[in-house]
């Protein structure tokens, strides 16, 4: 028996899937169910997929993703590069754009979600959520004096940085085995950024930030910590996954943190090997809950930007994961935390 439990997700990449290289938009790619990718509508249905946040990723050359490593599927030397904040904003408002229409594509059910509420009714109504995320502040202008026009626009989470360096801070490289603790911490523009978020009810995202910069967002939020789509160092030992004490810290501030599909960042040795057994992902939502609480777990998906287990294959696997996750011994008042409420309680307490 399958669970029909929904999953609110905390990040999907399918965006960079429905433009295409000359920036043209093809809903279709979203509303048809097809083969290719992760996710698209009718296959989010048929998972129980209740929605989640949809990610703007901006990369220099905007290269399509494809379903395969590294993370984001494009070359890292050149995604590790310096991206032009006015080409930033420029994507992104067409990706902006793009997300709405997506949300409002008629007689489809999917809507735009700018509250929990919205999240809620949604649910009830068995719609997709659309929450618009920027994987990366680069489209934020290093004064912020556009923050506000992107909370306007529909923003509601923002990525410190990708795996690179920003006007705010710095990203982590692909590495393995690496510690977190690579580089100084956020520079003035984003501390100055985290209060502003606070200030506005923009969710902080530190999936992808260096250690010193987890560090200097703790210190400085008043908001439960949150990392979208990352896993447990101690499993695997990558930088992109948190350590003993950043967990800690996630949960004693009443955070979450969305385990990430992807399988080199689950196996132990950093293999990108899609065989990788569901059990290995069911280890680190198993030793998040042990460790901080089951309160301050979620699923952090990464679909249409990684490479994820056979077991799962798309959207249309998460059942399967619920699954695998009862079996692990979660009773299902905490499989519904796991798959949607614990997101929906970080989410109110951080949006206004």
């Amino acid at each position: 028996m399958h669970s029909a439990i929904p999953v609110f997700d905390g990040h999907n990449d399918l965006s960079m899937r429905v433009e295409n290289e000359a920036g043209e938009a093809d809903l279709n790619v979203f509303l048809e169910r097809s083969g290719i990718g992760h996710l698209d509508l009718p296959r989010a249905i048929e998972g129980r997929f209740a929605g989640g946040m949809f990610a703007i990723f901006v990369s220099p050359q905007e290269t399509p993703a494809k379903i395969e490593s590294p993370e984001k599927n494009q070359t890292v030397s050149s995604n590790l590069q310096s991206i032009d904040a006015s080409y930033a904003q420029e994507v992104t408002q067409r990706r902006i754009i793009l997300l709405k229409k997506m949300a409002s594509a008629a007689d489809k059910p999917v809507t735009l979600a700018l509250n929990v509420s919205d999240i809620e009714k949604a649910m009830a109504e068995r719609k997709v959520a659309i929450v618009i995320h920027l994987e990366g502040a680069e489209a934020v202008a290093p004064g912020l004096e556009n923050l506000e026009t992107l909370y306007e626009d529909g923003v509601r989470s923002i990525g410190l940085v990708w795996s690179r360096e920003n006007a705010f801070g710095f990203g982590v490289p692909f590495r393995f085995p690496s510690s977190p603790d690579i580089g100084p911490g956020l520079k003035d523009a984003g501390k100055d950024l985290v209060r502003a978020c606070n200030r506005l009810g923009i969710v902080v995202d530190m999936s992808h930030l260096n250690e010193k910069g987890f560090w200097d967002v703790e210190k400085i939020s008043d908001r439960p910590l949150v990392a979208s789509h990352s896993c447990v160092h101690a499993f695997s030992p990558t930088p992109r996954n948190l350590t003993d004490k950043q967990l800690d810290a996630i949960g004693a501030s009443n955070g979450i943190i969305g385990i990430n599909f992807a399988v080199q960042f689950l196996r132990s040795d950093g293999q990108k090997n899609p065989d990788t057994p569901l059990s290995v992902m069911a280890d680190h939502f198993a030793y998040t809950a042990d460790r901080i609480g089951v309160e301050h777990v979620g699923i952090g998906s990464d679909f249409d930007g990684t490479l994820i287990a056979k077991e799962i294959g798309d959207v249309t696997g998460l059942p399967k994961l619920i699954d695998v996750l009862r079996e692990r011994g979660f009773n299902e008042e905490e499989l519904q935390k796991i798959a949607y409420k614990n997101w929906l309680r970080v989410l109110a307490k951080t949006w206004k």
